[in-house]
Order: C-alpha cells, then structure tokens, then sequence
C-alpha cells in the first residue's frame, strides 16, 4: 500500500470511485480503486486525438484536409459542430474542437477519417489493459453496439495524462500537439474547478503560475477528470472517474468531491492553502 502524501475527502459510497494523483515521477500521491473500470464517457477522446497528432506528426495527415461525418453518424449534444452551417472542417480544427468542446460530431468525423479500429489499437498499443476509446458517439447506444464509447481506471488514465506531460507518449512532438488541444478544454466544473483559472483562457499559466491541462467526460451517471497541473511547486497527473447507478442522480456528491480533490492538489502544487486563497494572500 502506498503511503498517501495527499488526502482524500470522504467519499460517497453510493459512487463507483477510481482515482490516482501522481507526481511528475510517477509517485502514487493519493489513490482510492485505481484498477476499478469505469465508463469513462469522453475520456477516451484522448486516444484519437493521439492517433490524430500521430498521423500529423508522420506526414499521413493534412492538418487543412476538410472533412465531415457520415451521415449515419452525425450526433449532437457536446460541442458546436452540430450548429455550425458549415459542418466540413479542417482536420486541426476538428482536433481542436474535440479538445476545446469535447465536440460530438468532429470526434466521429475525425474517427471516421482515421478508421475505428486503427484508434481502439491506440490504448492497447501504449501498454494499457483496462483503458480504451471503444465507438463512435452515437445519440442512442443499442443493445448490440459497444457496450460504451470509451473505459478506464484511475491508475491508468493517470499514467497516460503523465506520459503526455512527459512528453513519452510516441515522441515529445506528438505529446506537445496533443496537450496544445487539451489546453483549450472549457470544462472546469470538476476537479480543474479548484484550479481557479480561466475556463475560457488557460492557455498560458493562469492563477498563481498553475498550468492546467486536462479531458473531462460526462454522462447523467458518470464524472470523470483527466488531467496534468504545474504549480510553482510541483506538477501533479491525476485521474478521478465517479460512475453510479443509472436510476439515480448523483452528481452533485460527485462533482463537490471532486472540487475537494481538486482543492488539495491546488495547495500541493502551489504551497497555498484554501483559506489563503479565499484572503488573496
């Protein structure tokens, strides 16, 4: 058992937890379940936006190549794709867009362009078990689709979002344009939330010099939070899926812990504490 650096709020029962925080050597800091499987909703992204920066990377993709989703899998929801009127983009801006928004409909474009099981080989590739992207988005998941878009645990989205801030993850090329995407995610509402930086503008370092970049994924019974902070002084990987029944709501208990978590990482990467914070000191 690892000894924990940082602590864990309570956490509620009712709620299938997966978490790990580690530091920018890999060292567990804190953990609860980290080889427990969740539905990691849009988590997954991560992988196809790696395929994406890959191809990029070896020539094999034109960042100005327009594409577009099938007809049979055009969705909505997430993102601005689907209310554009011109719904052909550029294959960079997809990239963009799926790291900004989370964005539907750019993501089953940009899977559509890389073939499906060339970007569900990406995790397996990379040493992972227990994590993949698995499908499309698709507005109604069926009784014989994959049983959901994307799956992991703690332990392993955690290495992974360390990896990429490594930049190990194929090459430090690759890793960079990758967190360059990530960088745009507007989804502050959960663990990043205690970071306190703009959730429109952190490109550059925000709040007390904190850099954030990370993946969220949502459902009406999932929260999950991915990602890299740099404080003045440390940077910290973490990886907090909550998964609960489907004929409950449960949110509310989820995203007030995550927050909490997110609070202990802030004053570990920045030496200041909530009460600080709330002073202005």
């Amino acid at each position: 058992m690892t000894a924990a650096v940082l602590s864990l709020p309570p956490l509620d029962d009712r709620i299938t937890w997966s978490i790990r925080i580690a530091d920018g050597n890999g060292a567990v800091l804190a953990e609860q379940c980290p080889d427990t499987v969740c539905r990691t909703a849009s988590v997954g992204k991560i992988f196809l936006l790696i395929e994406v920066a890959r191809r990029l990377a070896a020539g094999e993709l034109d960042p100005d190549e327009r594409i577009e989703a099938p007809e049979e899998l055009r969705v909505a929801d997430s993102g601005l794709l689907y209310r554009m009127r011109d719904q052909r983009i550029r294959i960079a801006d997809a990239a963009l867009l799926v790291g900004a928004m989370s964005d539907n409909l750019a993501t089953n474009a940009l899977l559509a362009r890389c073939g499906l099981e060339a970007v569900r080989a990406v995790a397996p590739g990379l040493g992972y078990e227990h994590t993949a992207l698995l499908d499309y988005i698709r507005d109604e998941r069926l009784p014989d689709m994959p049983w959901t878009p994307s799956y992991g645990c703690g332990a392993e989205l955690c290495d992974v979002i360390g990896r990429l801030a490594a930049g190990t993850v194929v090459s430090p090329d690759v890793s960079a344009q990758v967190l360059s995407w990530l960088a745009a995610d507007t989804d502050t509402s959960m663990v990043a939330q205690a970071m306190l930086t703009d959730p429109l503008a952190h490109l550059d370092p925000d709040f007390e010099g904190i850099v954030l970049r990370h993946k969220t994924g949502t459902t009406s019974f999932a929260r999950i939070d991915v990602g890299w902070v740099q404080g003045p002084r440390a940077g910290v990987a973490y990886a907090v899926c909550a998964n609960w029944a489907e004929d409950v709501d449960l949110r509310a208990s989820a995203l007030r812990t995550m927050n909490r978590i997110g609070e202990e990482i802030r004053e570990y990467i920045t030496g200041i504490s909530e009460q600080d914070a709330l002073r202005g000191e």
